[in-house]
Formats: C-alpha cells, structure tokens, sequence
C-alpha cells in the first residue's frame, strides 16, 4: 500500500506553528523555503543546512523547497534577468548538495495569491479565506485606481463593484484594500498603493504570450541543471487562475500546463498539483488532469474551494467543496501505484478553528485546520487504498 508522504508548509524559526506542532500532527515531513534570503540571491549551503539541521532534529525530513522564487525580471526579462538565473542555478546545485529532492516555483507576476477576505467566517464559526469579485473590481477600480482598469471588466462587473462601495462602510473597504495588498503567503508584509503600482507599471505591454516565453527560457536554462543534479521542478498553478490587476496569468488551464511540460521535455520539469488553485476555475478537469499529465506531477498541495457563478469562492472543508477529492485521490493512489513512489503532499491552507481563532497566524495556516484537514486526506487515502 503506497501512500502520500504527509507534509505541512512552515515557514522557519519565525512560525507560530512549531515543528513540535507540526511533528504531533502525524508528519514526516515538511516543506519549507528560506524566506529571509532576498528574492534573486543565491541560497547558500550553510542556510539551507542550518534549516535541514533543525526539522531532522525534530524527527522530520526536509525534500521539498516551497518556494524558491523566482524574480520579477526573471519574469520581465528585464534588469539582472540573467544574473538571477545564473544565481537560481547555483541555488539548485546548493539544495541537490543537501538532499533536496523537489523544488517548487510559480511564475505568477507582482502578486503570489489574492484574497479579499482572510478571515470569512463560515456557519460554524470557523474562518475561512475568501475572494469576492464585487470587492476586487472595487478595489482595483475605485480604491486602488490602477489606470485604464476599468477596461479589464465588464459593465455588469463595474456596476455591481459600484454598489459593492456604496453598500460597505469605509472600514470593511478599508479591509479588502489590505488584505488585496498581501505580500507572499506565509508574511505579513503587504505592498504599499505606491509600490503596487510601480510594480504594475514594470509590466506595461507584459501580455500572455510574452510572459510564457520568458517562462520558457526559463526553463531552457535551469531544467537541465535540475535535471543533471537530480532534482524535480514543480510549478505551482496560478491563484486566482485568470489575469488580476491587469497582469496575465500563464499557469491557469490543463493547457497551460501542457504546454510547459512540452516546453522543455524531461523529467525534471513538472507540475505540482494544486487542486484549489485548478478548481477555482470551472472548466478544469481535475482527475483528467492526473489522468493525462500524471507523469508530470512531482507534488501535490490538496485543498477544495466553493465558487459560484459571479466568481466569488471560498475555502471549504478539504472533503466538502466542488473538488470531488475521493476521485481525485483515487486517480493519485492509481498513479504513485503505477509508478511505485510517494508523492509528496500536503493540506493546502485551512480553516482558522478551535484555540486557533485565538492566535495570529499565517492566513490560511493555522495549525488545527491542517490538522483536520490532513486526518481527513489521510483516512480517505486508507480507506480507498483497500480497494484498489
């Protein structure tokens, strides 16, 4: 019987979730990335090992980097592109030297995530994230005042974001405009009005196709690295999967990822299934996902979304959203079969509950949530892995 090697993400010394904690949950290990080197440096052996050193102290195994950035003119092409590729490669020669096996990355511009609600609470109490449409358009539109944004949306859109701030008290917009503004996940730093829209401003006439090339001599550059040194590149979909604040969005669709596993063909170029970010969008088939490019997936991050036709969603239970997660982890318990390994997994965000709704914590990264999350992923896994 071939189960997911169980995970949580923690984000270092500075996490109010401990490796205690995250031990106690039933974990093997953990990922985690090293947040305190600027994006673009290289990440040196002493770091990387100084970490690997604290959660093998703690009984746990560190395989899998989430994330090792990479920079906005990597992205642009642009500035010292090609200084922080040559930086990135001697980062993988750093992380293969110290045992890391899967390295995660995104490619999304500016903004890693966008929520308009990190603390939405749900009808038991719990708190959830949240992105509403009406509160984006809003933001974008009348607070944030990106230029031509108006543009970007439709009339009904811009209508219904118009008495989105007619109806919302300058303290609930005040809200969505810094939780709009967050940073990375796992900080609390958020961008300033000023720096977003300089940030913006960097990629004027960024369009689709452009983004993708860069993407793709990207690639050409550091999968071969990866690829001599043993290691798998897992790029994580984009979340939201479709354009925000005017920027594209290029790791959205099963054919966006197609496309990148065709890019530059090997086996260390590769996707890291993320079903909440894959689920948001409707048309995304998630088991034929897995179905079909399967061989490509090199970690999987499960969570499950409720959307609805205006294209709001929240975060649900991991066993109770749109996502059908018994088929989905069915076809991923016929893959790692199949291929005879593990995958990597972990329960993607979750619900802020219990003693939790007492502490400050990542968004979306409280402990208890993620606990009940993977208990859930983890019976369902043995109760399926019986019959198969």
């Amino acid at each position: 019987m071939i189960l997911m090697q169980e995970t949580m993400r923690w984000f270092g010394p500075h996490d109010k979730v401990s490796l205690r904690d995250i031990r106690q949950c039933g974990c093997t290990g953990v990922v985690t990335a090293l947040h305190q080197i600027p994006v673009g440096a290289v990440w040196p052996v002493a770091a990387i090992q100084e970490r690997k050193s604290l959660i093998e102290a703690e009984g746990m195994s560190w395989t899998v980097v989430e994330s090792l950035p990479v920079s906005d003119d990597i992205k642009r092409q642009c500035g010292d592109y090609l200084a922080h590729i040559e930086h990135y490669k001697e980062s993988l020669h750093n992380l293969a030297a110290c045992g890391i096996k899967v390295v995660t990355y995104n490619f999304m511009p500016v903004l890693d995530w966008v929520r308009t609600d990190i603390s939405y609470t749900l009808p038991n109490g719990s708190k959830a994230l949240y992105y509403e449409r009406a509160a984006f358009v809003a933001f974008d539109v009348f607070l944030l005042k990106r230029k031509d944004a108006a543009a970007d949306y439709s009339a009904t859109e811009l209508a219904t974001a118009e008495q989105w701030m007619y109806t919302h008290t300058a303290a609930q917009k005040d809200r969505v405009f810094q939780n709009a503004l967050l940073g990375l996940p796992g900080s609390t730093g958020r961008f300033t009005p000023d720096e977003i829209l300089a940030a913006l401003d960097t990629y004027q006439n960024m369009d689709a196709e452009k983004l993708r090339a860069h993407l793709f001599y990207f690639l050409g550059e550091v999968i071969p690295v990866a690829a001599a040194l043993g290691l798998k590149m897992a790029i994580h979909p984009d979340d939201p999967p479709y354009p925000v604040l005017g920027l594209p969005r290029i790791v959205s669709s099963e054919q966006d990822l197609l496309d990148i596993v065709q890019a530059v063909p090997s086996p260390a170029n590769g996707l890291c299934y993320c079903t909440g970010s894959l689920g948001v969008r409707p048309g995304n088939d998630l088991t034929g996902i897995i179905q079909r490019l399967g061989a490509h997936i090199h970690f999987v991050h499960l969570r499950n979304t409720r959307r609805d036709e205006y294209g709001n969603f929240f975060e649900a239970d991991h066993l109770n959203g749109d996502a059908d997660m018994v088929a989905i982890v069915r076809e991923l318990l016929l893959l790692m079969k199949r291929k005879d390994i593990a995958l990597p997994l972990r329960p993607d965000h979750g619900h802020q509950m219990l003693d939790d709704l007492d502490k400050t914590t990542y968004p979306g990264y409280s402990c208890i949530g993620r606990l009940k999350g993977l208990a859930e992923l983890r019976g369902l896994q043995i109760g399926l892995s019986a019959a198969l």
